[in-house]
């Protein structure tokens, strides 16, 4: 059975020594010392290594069952859930005047990477809750904030998406649930929505749904969606539950992983629903549930490779197969360990250097939307909105690969479902699909992100990128390695933006056609970025005589292996941009 261990070191060299939190003065980050933030990762690593990992594949082979209309989980996930919801970890970012903890958002984003890498299944449960405390919180009345966030922050209740129906994913223009208004002020709710993660179980006490539905009044597609709250069970007046609501499960979705959790299909059957926002704006309160839910996805696709990683790092070393061709490095057993060899080494090191990189990246998003939100910084928003679907896209495209090649270090043995390395690949699969298709990504960056308001927001990452690199390069060793690299990817990136300006409006087909490479080729930039903010830290420490010089010396040389071997792909990806739309365009659709 696999094993995991929170690579807290890492984090804490993150969030200090890279984004250093401590200095900053966003409000609630003069309380992110390191001897705090230390503590609170060692007690959820301890969560995550000794309680929810066990599980992991528990939940992968026995899945969830549906027995007479209830959803039962795997075995030991109620149990576990409850010690979650008990040591307050659901609630860590929540407001404190909703049963909250009010810490800031990136701290909640270091410790939910310990609970995805463990056990990505089940940390559905309370990261869905989450959005739907997101939403709520930011577009619900007083009256529903009361009713429902304290028992949304503590998962005694647990929340929901609800926006795919069979005929239509990406486009949720053709949605036919309904909305038929009461006299109550109540809706009426009817439709079937399918993949609903989490969407019945026997974790917490209620399921508060929301739902995207259409109601009179709203014009055709996407500006007649209204969202609603529809609890699984009715809530009295005074806080209590009440009668059944008419959703009900019609059944699991049978999927290639995250068999721990229940995806379903729900039927709304006139069920009671309440307004969530304004009538016919519901995909705006229901954005603010998805863009958080992207980075989280994001998230998901590097914490999956990190836990596929830390087992073919055991694996290599302690499986013997061959020679090495420079001399035996274990001469007096039968044959030296898979890491001696180059091409193990490059393997591995393609998924250190992803991980690593992808964890700076990911906090450092987290990072902005504390600025936004915390500081009111309109800048910081912005250049959040512009990264959220290279973090969700890029990082869930690698992070899949490094499960496979994780999977490649175990030869035979990766194939074979006792060593457990198929569930990491077939869990981080589904995270290239949900919350937007990787492809619905790159087009929402090159269609509407690069253009936002005026293209300040790109222009702005280009900026920040040349300063830095104006800033260090009297630093030789640091320019050598890093900045040159990273400017000439820099460049790669520019380069494609241009074309896109002067190609993009004369034949559109030329920019979608390249926007999953241009978002490939920006989320190298961004991992290169950094790379060379985490290797001027590392530098800084040795040179001021850390006492755990390996550590950093490690960090410089995965770095630099990053630089040498993965960065350069951006050359790869604007020559593809730059061959236009013919090659994609140029085969009729009756010849494939």
């Amino acid at each position: 059975m696999p094993s995991y261990m929170a690579p807290n070191q890492d984090i804490q060299f993150v969030l200090h020594e890279v984004l250093k939190v401590a200095q900053n003065d966003t409000p609630g980050y003069d309380e992110l010392d390191a001897e705090f933030t230390s503590a609170v990762l060692e007690e959820a690593g301890k969560l995550a290594s000794e309680v929810l990992a066990p599980l992991n594949t528990v939940g992968d082979t026995e899945g969830c069952t549906l027995e007479n209309g209830i959803v039962r989980t795997p075995t030991g996930f109620k149990a576990a859930f409850d010690k979650m919801r008990e040591g307050g970890w659901t609630a860590l970012d929540c407001d404190a005047d909703y049963g909250g903890q009010g810490m800031p958002y990136v701290l909640n984003t270091a410790v939910g990477e310990l609970f995805v890498s463990a056990n990505m299944a089940f940390n559905m449960y309370q990261g869905l809750t989450h959005g739907a405390y997101t939403a709520i919180h930011a577009h619900g009345s007083d009256a529903q904030k009361t009713t429902y966030l304290e028992k949304l922050a503590t998962c005694e209740w647990t929340g929901t998406m609800n926006l795919t129906e069979p005929h239509c994913g990406t486009d949720l223009g053709l949605l036919r649930t309904k909305a038929e208004a009461q006299d109550d002020g109540s809706y009426k709710i009817t439709g079937q929505k399918i993949f609903i993660s989490a969407g019945d179980h026997d974790l917490a006490d209620n399921i508060i749904h929301l739902v995207l539905a259409k109601a009179p009044g709203g014009g055709e597609g996407t500006r007649g969606i209204s969202l609603f709250i529809v609890p699984k069970f009715m809530v009295n007046d005074d806080g209590s539950l009440g009668d059944r609501n008419a959703v009900s499960v019609g059944k699991i979705e049978e999927k290639m992983g995250i068999h721990g959790n229940s995806t379903c299909v729900l039927d709304y059957d006139g069920a009671t629903g309440y307004l969530l926002g304004d009538l016919h704006k519901g995909m705006r309160a229901m954005f603010t549930m998805m863009n958080e839910a992207r980075l989280g996805v994001g998230l998901q696709g590097y914490a999956q490779a990190e836990a596929a990683y830390q087992n073919a790092v055991a694996y290599a070393r302690d499986r013997l197969q061959g020679r090495d061709v420079t001399g035996a490095k274990n001469p007096d057993g039968p044959a030296d360990p898979l890491i001696v060899h180059p091409d193990v080494r490059r393997m591995l090191l393609d998924q250190k250097s992803f991980v690593e990189g992808a964890r700076a990246f990911t906090y450092w998003g987290a990072y902005l939307i504390d600025e936004a939100h915390r500081k009111n910084d309109a800048a910081a928003l912005g250049l959040v909105s512009l990264l959220t679907p290279v973090i969700k896209g890029f990082l869930t495209d690698k992070g899949f690969d490094a499960t496979i090649q994780a999977q490649q270090v175990y030869g035979g043995h990766g194939y074979i479902e006792e060593w457990g390395m198929s569930q990491f690949a077939r869990d981080a699969r589904i995270a290239m699909i949900y919350e937007g298709a990787n492809g619905v990504q790159a087009l929402d960056l090159v269609g509407r992100k690069l253009a936002q308001d005026g293209g300040k927001h790109v222009m702005a990452f280009f900026d920040l990128v040349k300063s830095f690199i104006k800033e260090n390069e009297g630093d030789a060793a640091l320019k050598a390695d890093f900045l040159d690299p990273l400017k000439a990817a820099s460049k790669d990136l520019q380069t494609a933006g241009m074309f896109f300006m002067q190609n993009g409006m004369k034949d559109p087909n030329a920019a979608l056609a390249g926007s999953s490479d241009f978002m490939h080729l920006f989320g190298h930039v961004c991992l290169g970025l950094m790379w060379a903010r985490s290797a001027k830290a590392a530098r800084a420490a040795l040179d001021a005589g850390t006492g755990d010089a390996a550590f950093y010396e490690t960090k410089l040389l995965t770095g630099r292996y990053y630089m040498a071997r993965q960065l350069p792909a951006t050359r790869m990806h604007l020559a593809r941009i730059e061959s236009g739309a013919e090659p994609v365009m140029a085969l009729d659709a009756d010849r494939f």
